[in-house]
């Protein structure tokens, strides 16, 4: 793949490139909309509010009753991973989730985060869990424990790469059979939509996930 954008680079990859230019607009449209809501919301601002009802509701079931204390943390990924996905339909740009580096750094800030609440919730104890039900068990648990923690982010990693990366090199391979390929370029690209959406969802979901089990009582 050209990685090549239209906006300027300022020397960094490109990938890194747009990955700022989406962190620095997301910011500044937040303070500009954070400024509009009204306590009798208009559409736009109704439509917002339902999207964090959705996700507050997920939060309530996943993680439990403090759940809601990670909401920013979790809408946050949900948005930036959307917004970058979104960024392959726009031509001159890319999308930074086709890129591996991307996708690992976001699942291991969810992988750090989730230890992170895990200590915070529970002390010391959370460490129990990875020895398993009794002590005699540990030399066996804590293995399965460590390979099935570190598989958490390689899995959200490669999933959003793989699914990214693959709908890149398809767009690819149809401009060039262009202009032949036109009707299955537009089919791609809708259904590329759809693949945006579901897959920043499921990102956003299992974070939720790993996250609810850190926090869990049992632990």
């Amino acid at each position: 793949m050209h990685e090549s954008i239209i906006l300027p680079t300022f020397g960094l990859q490109a990938y890194t490139a747009v990955m700022i230019y989406i962190i620095v607009a997301l910011t500044v449209v937040s303070i500009f909309m954070s400024r509009k809501f009204t306590l009798v919301p208009g559409k736009f601002q109704s439509v917002l509010e339902l999207i964090v009802d959705l996700f507050a509701g997920l939060l309530d079931e996943t993680v439990g009753h403090k759940g809601r204390a990670y909401l920013p943390f979790i809408l946050t990924f949900a948005i930036f991973i959307l917004v970058s996905n979104f960024m392959g339909l726009i031509p001159g740009l890319l999308p930074p989730t086709s890129n591996l580096n991307t996708t690992f750094g976001l699942s291991i800030i969810v992988f750090l985060a989730t230890h992170y609440v895990g200590v915070k919730e529970h002390g010391a104890k959370y460490f129990k869990h990875f020895m398993g039900p009794v002590w005699w068990l540990a030399p066996l648990i804590i293995p399965i424990e460590i390979i099935g923690h570190l598989a958490r982010p390689a899995s959200l990693a490669l999933r959003l790469f793989g699914n990214m990366m693959g709908h890149e090199q398809i767009d690819g391979v149809l401009l060039i059979l262009m202009p032949i390929a036109y009707p299955l370029l537009l089919l791609t690209s809708v259904l590329g939509i759809i693949v945006f959406l579901i897959q920043a969802f499921i990102f956003s979901l299992l974070s939720m996930m790993y996250l609810g089990g850190a926090v869990e009582d049992s632990h």
